[in-house]
């Protein structure tokens, strides 16, 4: 009985979320042009890096909803270390996440954590780029 209990409580959770993203990726694969796109994120790999993962930061608001986003982006010409550092930025700077950190660690540090996630996730996604 636990199992379906939590099942439906998990739904619950990140369904909204998840249809979310959905409806976001429907409407970016409308309304931007795979060209337009393919020139932010994808044909200048640096440049798309670094703005997937300033974009992550107060884009990101559960792992499930961004799948289907991040999909339609990877098909309109998202490379995959732009997508890499998306990924990154978003779950550690989750307003939750933040929140707790910077009551942790103080304005300081918070705002040194900040700037550490976003320079790992674009390292991380120039290396994805080179070797994917």
């Amino acid at each position: 009985m636990r199992l379906p209990k939590n099942i439906w409580r998990n739904t619950k959770a990140t369904g909204p979320y998840f249809l979310i993203g959905i409806l976001l990726s429907a409407l970016f694969q409308h309304y931007v042009s795979p060209d337009a796109f393919a020139n932010l994120f994808g044909s200048q790999r640096g440049f798309g890096v670094l703005m997937a993962a300033t974009i992550g930061v107060p884009l990101y608001v559960c792992g499930g909803g961004t799948i289907p986003l991040l999909m339609a982006w990877l098909d309109s010409g998202m490379s995959m270390g732009a997508a890499a550092a998306f990924m990154i930025t978003g779950p550690a700077t989750k307003i939750t996440n933040l929140g707790a950190v910077k009551i942790v660690l103080g304005a300081k540090h918070f705002t040194s954590y900040v700037a550490f996630t976003i320079i790992s996730a674009i390292i991380a996604g120039v290396v994805v780029n080179l070797f994917v």
